[in-house]
């Protein structure tokens, strides 16, 4: 039984929920780049590794997410992302593990190795693309997708949010923090002072804020913003745990009615860079930082930025004497080395180019 359930059993009867991952996830000592940076007790919390194909943060929330899909007899799931979206793929994989049909609504991003990697694998995995030049244009391109869907199957694809962020795909990291709790009981690591964590659709964030609290854990959560802040900020950070909050106290009359401070819902934003999914010089330096010293690989939209957070902050000696986690967003499992990959023009046309065109300049680790 996974910790949330344990702690709070009246929930287990509510939420529909579909085993994906390899749970608990590991953590890390920092035995190299701990010295380094001057930190006695820098941990990664590997995500990573959340998955035994493919892994990342997104499984978490998968697990609630199509265990919701299976419960309702839904078909086929419509999920959304950028061009290159981790999201997407990871939606994908694991829907079709569980026996549904995957539809990627993605919109245009910066170019990488990683988004034509990704957009590749998602068709390998079955997953119907689509791409969108603006959001104006994903919205009808849904509304003419679900039609066209539901005609075919006879029923709408369910549809998860970007990301995984609504309240359903959250519990997986309120859960999150209940089984970073069983860890520190059980001796693997001191109760951490501070968690370094991407954020992007803000559920990652949302479900460690509440679920730190309802532990009665101490813990502070330090929030890098890596996408835009139409997208990401405090007010829609605010939103989103009001309804987390709301739906985990309605489901389960024992979860506790936390309350989230203020300044918890502060976003880091000096290491987003000029525009989403850019890499920039200190992104690029943290990545080469945690892969020399420990063999970890990150990437340059998410789990790089907020590791360029953890490097800074310890140059500056804001971190001294403190026990650091970064937990780590990005899927490291080489499933590109598993899957034959396809051709890039058995792809719809709309995506072709991104791989008639160049990556940018700071992508120099695929």
């Amino acid at each position: 039984m996974i910790p949330l359930f344990e702690v709070y059993p009246g929930l287990e009867a509510k939420l529909p929920y579909l085993a994906l991952g390899e749970f608990p996830t590991p953590v890390t000592h920092c035995e190299h780049l701990g010295p380094v940076l001057g930190l006695d007790r820098l941990y990664i919390k590997r995500d990573d590794i959340s998955g035994p194909v493919y892994g990342g943060n997104k499984v978490r929330k998968l697990e609630f997410l199509l265990g919701k899909a299976k419960a309702i007899g839904a078909k086929e799931v419509m999920t959304f992302g950028f061009a290159g979206s981790n999201h997407a793929l990871c939606t994908a994989i694991y829907a079709r593990q569980a026996g549904l049909r995957s539809i990627s609504m993605l919109l245009p991003q910066v170019n990488s190795k990683s988004l034509q990697r990704n957009l590749l694998l998602g068709h390998a995995f079955g997953a119907e693309l689509h791409h969108y030049s603006n959001r104006a244009s994903i919205a009808l391109g849904v509304m003419s997708q679900s039609l066209r869907h539901r005609l075919r199957t006879g029923k709408s694809p369910m549809v998860i949010p970007a990301g995984g962020s609504n309240p359903i795909g959250i519990a997986g990291f309120v859960n999150a923090a209940f089984e970073l709790r069983e860890q520190v009981m059980n001796g693997e690591l001191p109760e951490p002072d501070i968690i370094y964590v991407a954020v992007g659709s803000m559920g990652s964030v949302v479900g460690l804020l509440i679920g730190l609290k309802a532990a009665e854990m101490k813990t502070k959560v330090a929030p890098i913003r890596v996408i835009d802040s139409s997208l990401a900020n405090p007010a829609a950070l605010g939103k989103l745990a009001e309804q987390t909050l709301s739906m985990l106290t309605q489901q389960g009359s024992d979860f506790p009615r936390v309350t989230i401070d203020p300044a918890d819902l502060e976003l880091r934003e000096e290491y987003y860079g000029e525009r989403y999914a850019e890499y920039t010089p200190e992104c690029v330096e943290a990545m080469n930082l945690l892969y020399d010293s420990e063999g970890v690989r990150l990437d340059g939209t998410y789990s790089g930025k907020a590791m360029a957070a953890v490097v800074g902050d310890a140059r500056k000696g804001l971190l001294k004497g403190k026990t650091v986690v970064f937990w780590d967003t990005y899927n490291s499992r080489p499933i590109w080395n598993k899957v034959p990959m396809p051709d890039y023009h058995a792809l719809p046309k709309t995506l072709h180019r991104y791989f008639e065109s160049n990556v940018q300049p700071l992508d120099s680790i695929g």
